[in-house]
This record gives structure tokens, sequence and C-alpha cells, in this order.
């Protein structure tokens, strides 16, 4: 959450000649909702299966970039299908950064609607002890401050060889 895996997805899409995909993009498309309503009408619970569906739905799909949200890897095993079909890609900041990022966007993110500073701050340290113990099982770990879409496109070719 937070990390920049969609800004920079699309980058490193344009460079590599492929396809992207966000997948909280394409679920508010298909299902004709945002991500704060549909966690506020049901729950993250239905979320997350819908989530899970999607995703299962595009990891059959070849030659893409996927940027999946911050809790797509966390849930129903997903990191484990994402690392058998696909290179993954853990866009790793700090807890500042992730901060200074999150306080602009905080009206997108169900997880941290409404949170105070304080709150915030907790909420982050809270999510990355949780996660990332899933994120640190990407086949690839990449500084998210100053990365240059070159560098990241070489390191995943290379992944491939």
């Amino acid at each position: 959450m937070g990390s920049g895996k969609s800004v920079f997805g699309k980058r490193l899409a344009k460079h590599l000649k492929l396809n992207f995909i966000d997948l909280d993009k394409h679920i508010e498309q298909k299902y004709k909702m945002t991500i704060p309503s549909i966690f506020s009408t049901f729950d993250e619970t239905v979320f997350r299966n819908l989530e899970t569906k999607e995703l299962n739905e595009i990891l059959k799909q070849d030659n893409l970039i996927l940027a999946c949200g911050g809790g797509t890897p966390c849930f129903n095993e997903n990191m484990k299908r994402i690392n058998s079909t696909s290179i993954s890609v853990y866009l790793q900041l700090n807890e500042k950064a992730l901060f200074d990022r999150l306080t602009k966007s905080k009206t997108k993110r169900p997880l941290i609607q409404g949170l105070k500073h304080d709150e915030l701050l907790n909420k982050i340290s809270k999510l990355l002890n949780e996660r990332e113990q899933f994120y640190n099982q990407s086949k690839l770990t990449i500084s998210g401050i100053n990365m240059k879409v070159e560098e990241v496109a070489q390191l995943i070719l290379a992944t491939t060889d």
C-alpha cells in the first residue's frame, strides 16, 4: 500500500512493451464499485475473495505487468499462486516513506480512511509487520525509492533467463 506499484508498473509495462493491469482498477471496473464502496457495502472478506477470484483469472494471461493491492499477497494463498506463475517484485519502502505517500491518498484507501497522524503511523507499522512475511517471498526485492525503470527491467529479464 503506497509503494508506487501502479505508477511504476505502468512505466515498466510501457518500457517492456507489455500490457498493464492494476488489480484494484480491474475489480472496480468489473464490479462497478470502488474498493472503498466494496469494503463499506460488504466487508474485507468479501473484497479479498473477489480479489482472489480476479487475480486467478489474470494470472492465466501471459506477458503482462500486474500491480496488486498491498494486501493481495497476504490472503488465500495468493502469494504462492503469484510466485508459481510470475516474477513477483516487492517494491520496498520504509515506514516514513510510506507515511509521506499515504498521507496524500488516505481517502482512497479503506484501511486507513479517517486515521489521524499517530493512528496512521501505527497502522502502517502494524500492516508492515503483518505483511512483510508475504512480501519477502517475492522473487525480487527492490528499493521503492529512486527506482529506475530500466534497472528494474534488467533485473526482471535476468530472472527469466
